[in-house]
C-alpha cells in the first residue's frame, strides 16, 4: 500500500511516501509559510524521484492541525482534491498524535503555541487521547503540566517541554492509523480548536 502524507501545519513541510516498510521524505524547516508556492513542486519532485505515479497511491493522508489555518486549509484541499481525482482513501492526523507518537508510553501533554503566550493543548496517554482538546494560557498550561509524564512540543520555548521531531512523529503517526483510511473524502476537516482571528473579528 503507498500512501502520499503531506504536513503543512506549521512553519515547516513534509511530503512523504509510505510503501510499506520504505519511507522515503522531503523536509523543509521552515518554508516561510509559503505552502501554495512549495508543496505541490516537492510532490511532484518527490513522486519523479522514485518513479511513482500519483494514480498509483492508495492512500492521501495530511495533518489537520492544530497549527497555521491557512497552511492546514492547503493541505487539506490538496488531499481532498487528489483523493477526489483518483478515487483513492484519505487518512487525517493531527499535530497533537505527530507530538505523542514521539513518545508511545506515559501521560503526557501535546502542546503547540499558538503564539502570543498561548498554546493547543491535547492529553494523550502513550498515543491515546484523552478528553478534548483546549486552548489555554501559559499560566493555565503550567498548571496543567503537573503529575504528567511529560510535555512534548515542536517548540523550544517552555522549560517543561521535551522537544519532539515534527517530521518522524507525523510519519510514524500516518502508518500506525493506515489502517483507519477511507474513502470518505469529506471527512478530512481541518483542526480548529479556536476561530481563526479573521473570524474572531467579524
Amino acid at each position: 500500500m503507498k500512501c502520499l502524507a503531506i504536513d503543512t501545519s506549521g512553519s515547516h513541510l513534509t511530503v512523504a511516501l509510505i510503501d510499506g516498510k520504505n519511507v522515503n521524505s522531503t523536509f523543509i524547516d521552515n518554508c516561510n509559510l509559503k505552502h501554495s508556492v512549495v508543496l505541490m513542486p516537492q510532490i511532484e519532485n518527490l513522486l519523479n524521484s522514485l518513479n511513482v505515479m500519483l494514480n498509483e497511491i492508495d492512500v492521501f493522508a495530511c495533518s489537520v492541525g492544530p497549527g497555521s489555518f491557512t497552511g492546514i486549509r492547503i493541505g487539506v484541499s490538496v488531499v481532498k482534491a487528489f483523493a477526489y481525482a483518483n478515487n483513492k482513501k484519505v487518512l487525517s492526523v493531527t499535530s497533537f498524535d505527530a507530538l505523542a507518537y514521539n513518545s508511545l508510553s506515559g501521560n503526557n501533554l501535546a502542546v503547540i503555541d499558538a503564539r502570543h503566550d498561548n498554546y493547543y493543548v491535547q492529553k494523550y496517554n502513550g498515543v491515546t487521547p484523552i478528553g478534548e482538546p483546549a486552548f489555554i494560557s501559559g499560566e493555565e498550561l503550567k498548571k496543567v503540566s503537573c503529575n504528567l509524564d511529560g510535555v512534548l512540543s515542536f517548540e523550544n520555548s517552555q522549560t517543561l517541554v521535551k522537544n519532539a521531531d515534527i517530521k518522524e512523529g507525523f510519519i510514524n503517526a500516518v502508518i500506525d492509523k493506515l489502517s483507519s483510511a477511507t474513502f470518505d473524502v469529506e471527512s478530512i476537516n481541518p483542526l480548529y480548536v479556536r476561530k481563526s482571528q479573521a473570524e474572531e473579528n467579524l
